[in-house]
């Protein structure tokens, strides 16, 4: 059983910087006993992914297509949705708290539809979204340390709710 599922979403495509933070996200998260879910495909998701897999975790990725093709390969598990872009729905679902990474348009969504659903989106980068009350909280921090103890706090918080262990 792992701690907390905490879900990472950020761009299909991400330079040394953002793919640095992504790569020790994934790493910190695993390490503190969480499973990751992503998008599985290039970018900052699999840079997540690949931290998760040299700290010897376990990370899902939520593909759009109806094939395991087109997964990252440090993926524990590909899980073809044949869904599109609704599979983002799956992963805010799936996440107790999530971790936005940069990203454009489509982590933006990601990370709207988290905040409605009352979960936390801890972001590192430039995501801006203005959060009405009573949705999930958007917390910016500046490093990865931060973001993986912020995710599991919120987390944390998101599961009591539930009376969930």
């Amino acid at each position: 059983m792992f701690k907390y599922n905490i879900g990472i979403i950020g761009g299909s495509t991400a330079d040394e910087f953002y793919c640095n933070i992504a790569y020790k996200v994934g790493y910190l998260l695993s390490k503190n006993g969480c499973a990751v879910f992503c998008g599985g495909k290039t970018g900052v998701m699999e840079c997540a992914s690949h931290g998760v897999y040299d700290a010897g975790g376990f990370v899902a990725g939520f593909m759009p297509e109806y094939t395991k093709n087109g997964g990252n390969k440090y993926l524990s598990l590909v899980i073809p949705t044949g869904i599109g872009y609704l599979r983002n729905f799956l992963i805010i679902r799936a996440s107790d708290a999530l971790i936005a990474i940069d990203g454009k348009s489509g982590t933006t969504s990601e990370a709207a539809f988290a905040l409605t659903e009352g979960k936390s989106v801890i972001s590192i980068g430039n995501l801006n979204i203005d959060v009405k009350e009573g949705d999930g909280k958007l917390i910016r921090v500046k490093t990865p340390e931060e973001a993986v103890e912020r995710a599991m706090d919120e987390a944390g918080k998101y599961t009591s709710k539930f009376g969930e262990k």
